[in-house]
């Protein structure tokens, strides 16, 4: 029997291994550091009213069609005939996102919230708002999953990490417990990288790719925490402020 009456976090590596913790937590944070999440944080905290997140080009397409504002990327790359993709800094003084809703479709961070997308809350999570997301997931009492988009269903080290901070500082209350090596390995590959993430990552595959394409503004923006107090929540196919 197990008397053991705390909440547990854990963190799934990909949107692949999702199968194997659905239904078992309350809350999942989605995590894509480089740059989705961190892309709808920013989103978020300037002004754009609410995001929506779609899987594929198709759907995005048919949203266009009917007028939306729509950002794509795919491989790092806006997609030709897309209005913006998803660097942080599209979204930032732009007044023509102010108060408006955004389409957004990426490489693998909306397809992670979709996956995750029928749990009882699915929030956003970046090194943007990691210590106000820290402290609004000890506060709800509930199981976390930490998801990991990765890069194309393989395993990568930024949202690892991110997901190892957010493991951490909740095991770190007291409040919660863990049984999963995936979580062991990003709670250490967090404590590995956290006086600097940026020298960690900088042989990271996916900083490599955004390097190639001239988005070094974009890494280290993305890679600088606490730069935003919002939490982004996933609610009837729309991301909004809590």
């Amino acid at each position: 029997m197990n008397l053991d009456k705390r909440n547990r976090v854990e963190v799934c590596f990909t949107p692949e291994e999702y199968s194997n913790f659905k239904n078992e937590f309350e809350i999942v944070v989605v995590i894509d550091v480089l740059r989705a999440t961190s892309a709808i944080c920013s989103a978020l905290s300037h002004g754009v009213k609410a995001i929506i997140p779609v899987r594929t080009l198709e759907e995005a397409l048919e949203y266009k069609s009917k007028g939306f504002i729509v950002a794509a990327e795919r491989k790092g790359k806006i997609v030709e005939g897309f209005d913006i993709g998803n660097s942080p800094f599209s979204y930032m003084n732009n007044p023509t996102l102010f108060n408006k809703e955004v389409v957004l479709t990426t490489t693998n961070g909306t397809k992670a919230l979709d996956i995750a997308k029928d749990a009882d809350f699915v929030v956003v999570g970046s090194l943007l708002n990691l210590d106000f997301l820290n402290k609004w997931l000890s506060s709800q009492k509930k199981n976390v999953l930490c998801l990991c988009s990765g890069w194309q269903n393989k395993f990568n080290l930024e949202d690892t990490i991110c997901a190892g901070a957010i493991m951490n500082f909740l095991i770190n209350t007291g409040e919660f417990t863990s049984i999963e090596d995936s979580s062991i390995a990003a709670k250490y590959l967090y404590l590995s990288a956290k006086d600097n993430y940026l020298g960690y990552l900088k042989s990271s595959s996916h900083r490599r790719r955004l390097i190639n394409l001239k988005l070094n503004k974009d890494i280290k923006y993305c890679l600088t925490p606490n730069q935003t107090n919002v939490i982004p929540i996933l609610k009837n196919g729309k991301i909004i402020k809590l």
